[in-house]
């Protein structure tokens, strides 16, 4: 039938068709979600289907030790032969304590095993308020404040969390997959530090003298250097990435590394985890970028702030290559004196040189947010957005939400998860509350999975690939959701 017409113009011609359809998918989809965002009240529930089908690129902002969920550190109490003490809801690791324990009658116990605390519901429920958020909002018992109690999950579950990644990535990996997220870069373990006093009492009364800074970190890395135990913790460190994260990368889902540093130990612990984590990174290609993490309120955070980003434009003029994705603004009215507010994003971005950051909760409050903003457009500098974690930890939420300032002077930011584990949330979720709180419509939500690809950390040849596959995922979506509402209307 087409054997006078060119091969080339019947490709052409199929081609053509196959865009208009797609395009045809895609408009249906635009046009199914305005009517669930529409009118006074969103559908909520019809928006969490949406988003736990839609292709999601990435998750950006994403502890490990975080997104766990607190029944799976059961298991590993298990598996290590530990136990949970019904009092203090604390893990015991003792081998002798525990022994003792499982010696005593059941009923006598006064540490569980963590299947017996699965199977115990009243003191699983009374765990879950300790090791995750569960229940903050609608239960009356005695608290400590949101910031307190989201901060101090982690001091339970930390004696199993890094005991197992390789089974927690695995596991992370599959509930990523079943949401139809394809890439996660995770802050993974707490990067090898090591503790110099006497650099901490000579950076402390340096002050804001760049040259003499500049000396002792010439110092301390050298001192690092020969340091066998620091180093070998390094060594160990960046084994550790390539064994448990063997076998995750694959067609379906892509995972990368931050090493973090802890923003309120002393000064000698701060540099050298950014040293090594930047060794890290500068050694693995899995090691994609550096973090700095803690409560960003305490005393010492607070205090040694300036001192931080100095730290890193000091390291970054050594290593520019590295990137740096730096939670910074995490703070609120009242958690600080106001001038607290008015520069950790600034400094993130003109000093540290941070490509990323993450929260960025106090724009607004910032000396002069628009020039910061309009400079954090200009650079590409985009914003990681954790609406449950900021809402639980500093009480911002809706229009109070500086991710309304961000959009109105166009800086570019993402959707994340920040704990998922802890706030007992996933991603879809986080899209669902964007969809649900702000006027977005699809065109948006599609660019922000998209967005979460090209500002991620991959290597160029990665985010093609991811791109390229998201394309697919998405025309795929987009024919199921016009399929399933062409059937739903017979």
């Amino acid at each position: 039938m087409h054997k006078h017409i060119p091969k080339l113009l019947i490709a052409v011609a199929m081609a053509s068709a196959f865009n208009a359809g797609a395009a045809s998918n895609e408009d249906i989809t635009r046009r199914h979600f305005a009517s669930l965002v529409s009118g006074g009240q969103p559908r909520t529930a019809e928006l969490t289907m949406f988003f736990t089908l839609m292709p999601k690129g990435g998750d950006l902002h994403h502890h490990y030790s975080g997104a766990i969920y607190a029944e799976q550190f059961l298991e590993w109490v298990d598996k290590q032969n530990y136990c949970v003490n019904k009092g203090s809801y604390q893990i015991e690791t003792n081998a002798a304590a525990v022994a003792a324990q499982r010696a005593r009658a059941a009923a006598d116990r006064t540490c569980l095993s963590g299947e017996a605390v699965m199977q115990d519901n009243a003191m699983l429920a009374e765990l879950l308020q300790r090791w995750a958020t569960k229940d903050f909002h609608n239960h009356g018992g005695q608290q400590t404040p949101p910031d307190r109690t989201f901060f101090d999950t982690f001091g339970y579950f930390n004696p199993v969390a890094s005991t197992n990644t390789a089974d927690g990535l695995r596991r992370l990996k599959q509930r990523a997959i079943n949401e139809n997220l394809g890439y996660i870069e995770t802050v993974f373990e707490l990067a090898p530090m090591a503790s110099y006093p006497d650099f901490d009492q000579a950076v402390l009364a340096a002050g804001a003298d760049s040259a003499r800074l500049n000396d002792h970190f010439e110092t301390l890395m050298a001192a690092l250097d020969k340091d066998a135990a620091w180093k070998g913790w390094t060594a160990a460190y960046n084994a550790n990435v390539d064994s448990a994260s063997a076998g995750i990368d694959d067609e379906r889902f892509t995972m990368r590394y931050q090493p973090f540093v802890l923003r309120f130990l002393s000064p000698s612990q701060v540099f050298s985890s950014m040293v090594s984590s930047f060794k890290l990174a500068l050694q693995n290609p899995k090691v994609v970028g550096v973090n700095i993490v803690g409560q960003e309120s305490t005393m010492v955070s607070m205090r040694d702030y300036t001192l931080h980003m100095r730290m890193f434009k000091f390291l970054k003029a050594k290593h520019p290559e590295v990137k740096l994705a730096l939670h910074a603004g995490e703070l609120s009215l009242g958690m600080v004196p106001p001038e607290g507010l008015q520069s950790h994003i600034a400094e993130a971005v003109e000093v540290a040189g941070a490509s990323r950051i993450g929260h960025g909760m106090d724009i607004a409050h910032e000396r002069d947010p628009v020039a910061l903003m309009k400079k954090m457009r200009a650079r590409g500098v985009p914003v990681e957005v954790n609406l449950t974690s900021n809402e639980f930890i500093l009480g911002v939420k809706g229009d109070a939400h500086p991710v309304t300032l961000y959009r109105k002077y166009g800086v570019p930011f993402v959707l994340a998860t920040d704990d998922a584990g802890v706030s007992r949330n996933n991603l879809s979720n986080e899209y669902v509350l964007y969809a649900s709180r702000y006027k977005t419509d699809y065109a948006e939500v599609k660019k922000l999975s998209y967005d979460s690809i090209r500002y991620s950390f991959l290597a160029e040849q990665d985010k093609r690939r991811l791109l390229k596959a998201l394309d697919g995922k998405f025309a795929r979506f987009e024919a199921d959701v016009a399929s399933s509402l062409h059937s739903s209307r017979k």
